[in-house]
């Protein structure tokens, strides 16, 4: 899910869904559903709660509204949805892109479940989406995983 309100007009191209849906055919997943939506808290809850609830997908990215500016509203949107928080996908961003820009400090993603779906936001630069997603790539399907019960203990499955 693109957050952004000149992408939602058709006023600018979401090249970080491009990206998105690259990386995630490096872990052999598939992107299902790509919606555009204006940067608005109520409108990217309600699809988060879709996403999961409904059309109860596996991984929901999303990607821009992670910063400080005034219509920045993903994580609020998204802490709203998450029944609980996962805050070391963040932090592992976070710390990955503060290597190689200090601006990284900046970012308010977060990243959480709610049932059996992880949804995880990104910023909306396709440079930023891809530094990102590699830091938390490798892990997502084990996530994915533990998260349906597939894996025991010490990451045995089941």
């Amino acid at each position: 899910m693109t957050a952004s309100t000149k992408g939602a007009r058709g006023e600018r191209k979401d090249e970080s869904g491009a990206v998105i849906r690259e990386m995630v055919a490096r872990i052999d997943g598939q992107v299902v559903r790509h919606e555009v939506l204006p940067d608005d808290r109520e409108r990217i809850r309600e699809a988060l709660i879709r996403f999961a609830d409904v059309d109860k997908l596996d991984l929901v990215l999303t990607t821009g509204g992670t910063g400080v500016g005034p219509h920045d509203v993903t994580p609020e949107a998204t802490r709203a949805v998450i029944q609980r928080e996962i805050p070391g996908i963040a932090e592992a961003m976070r710390i990955t892109t503060l290597k190689k820009t200090r601006f990284a400090m900046l970012s308010r993603s977060l990243a959480g479940t709610r049932g059996t779906t992880l949804i995880i936001n990104l910023p909306g630069s396709p440079k930023g989406v891809r530094e990102c997603l590699e830091a938390v790539i490798d892990v997502i399907p084990h996530a994915l995983e533990l998260m349906k019960g597939m894996t025991g203990d010490h990451g045995e499955i089941r």
